[in-house]
């Protein structure tokens, strides 16, 4: 009976936790911030393809001036930083938030963290997957008022119900693709559009430039 107890009770919690609705996002720190520029600082990078910084960092104009943002150039912000000796994104994002705003004179910076990136190998198959966290800070006052996070996978979708050989044949097939196509680089844009894109679940809020922006 006390077994049977203690099942009941497991029960009911996973029950409860599996109706709890997810809480919403605190956007009253964005709200008041209501940055209309944003600084893109160089990626820190913590997977083992040195290319992901560059590459995710290349994909992150486009979501952010489609949700109504000015974004500083990528390539001009990163010449002004070598042009003063900071060429590391360690170094770069040590720098101080009043040193930014006196420099660029821009509302907010986004720092990006890529956790994720590149094509792991396995048994009959590969997958591409790129994976980022983001935080925005207003650079008038040092206050973070954002983070987010997403993920994206070229196996997102695969249709499990094939035959044994029909799997074999995708997996070659994709494992041939990923060799010869920067397979990386185009899942990295869809990783930065669920991450910046105004309007995702948790995401950023509309920009000023935005149509029928609401901050």
């Amino acid at each position: 009976m006390k077994k049977l107890f203690v099942f009941i009770s497991l029960l009911a919690v996973m029950t409860l936790t599996g109706c709890a609705k997810k809480t919403p996002y605190d956007y009253s720190a964005f709200r008041a911030s209501k940055p209309a520029s944003i600084l893109v600082l160089p990626a820190e990078n913590h997977s083992p393809d040195i290319a992901a910084a560059h590459s995710f960092t290349s994909q992150v104009t486009q979501p952010l001036a489609e949700s109504g943002y000015y974004v500083f150039p990528v390539a001009v912000v990163e010449e002004t930083f070598k042009q003063n000796g900071l060429e590391n994104a360690t170094d770069i994002r040590n720098v101080p938030a009043a040193k930014l705003h006196d420099i660029f004179n821009a509302d907010a910076a986004l720092y990006i963290d890529i956790s994720d990136y590149g094509t792991k190998y396995l048994i009959v198959d590969s997958e591409t997957r790129v994976s980022a966290t983001a935080r925005l800070v207003d650079l008038r006052n040092g206050k973070q008022i954002w983070s987010g996070l997403a993920t994206a996978s070229d196996n997102e979708g695969n249709n499990n119900n094939q035959s044994a050989l029909g799997i074999l044949i995708a997996a070659a097939v994709h494992q041939i693709a990923s060799n010869i196509t920067d397979k990386a680089h185009d899942v990295a844009a869809i990783t930065s559009d669920r991450l910046l894109t105004a309007g995702n679940d948790g995401g950023m809020l509309p920009g000023p430039r935005a149509k029928a922006a609401k901050l």
